[in-house]
């Protein structure tokens, strides 16, 4: 096989991964038997499953897991909305009884403000000392040259011989 056939084949195969990859869209693990019959009931379960946290699989959606205990969160979920509770009502039961880390997108809160705080307060202080540090040694600097220009005569005398005798030494 000659090198453009080669060329051409590897250029084939990889337009076909490419359109094979894109064409694979999102895969759910809701069953169909789990889906509600309303239209708009199980949109609003959807909805509510991309914001809910598989306790097993932790960075997942209960919406994408397939784990047992997340089709029992999706199911939960459908027999809170079938009951006539609000998507706030389902997320703040869900909460009750699993806490915070049901939700993959935490809420703020007293309790959690510092979580959202501190990383921006680290990177302030950072920059504050960096900048300090930076006009600190400026300022040293730029000491030390003056106090090298307060020298009399006699010691700037001195430091020319001790570095000629410095330098006939080396």
């Amino acid at each position: 096989m000659t090198m453009r056939a080669r060329s051409q084949v590897r250029t084939s195969f990889l337009t076909a991964l490419v359109v094979a990859m894109l064409s694979i869209g999102p895969t759910f693990a809701v069953q169909p038997d789990e889906m509600l019959t309303d239209p708009a009931l199980e949109a609003r379960a959807r909805v509510l499953s991309r914001e809910l946290r598989c306790m097993v699989c932790q960075n997942q959606s209960i919406d994408d897991s397939d784990a047992p205990l997340a089709k029992d969160l999706r199911l939960l979920v459908r027999e809170q909305l079938k009951g006539g509770s609000t998507d706030q009502q389902v997320l703040d039961f869900l909460v009750a009884r699993y806490g915070e880390f049901v939700l993959l997108n935490p809420r703020v809160t007293a309790h959690s403000v510092l979580l959202w705080v501190i990383p921006f307060g680290i990177l302030v202080f950072g920059a504050a000392a960096i900048v300090l540090v930076t006009r600190r040694r400026g300022s040293l600097a730029h000491d030390s040259r003056n106090n090298l220009e307060r020298l009399t005569a006699n010691e700037q005398q001195r430091i020319n011989a001790l570095l000629d005798a410095s330098d006939r030494n080396s």
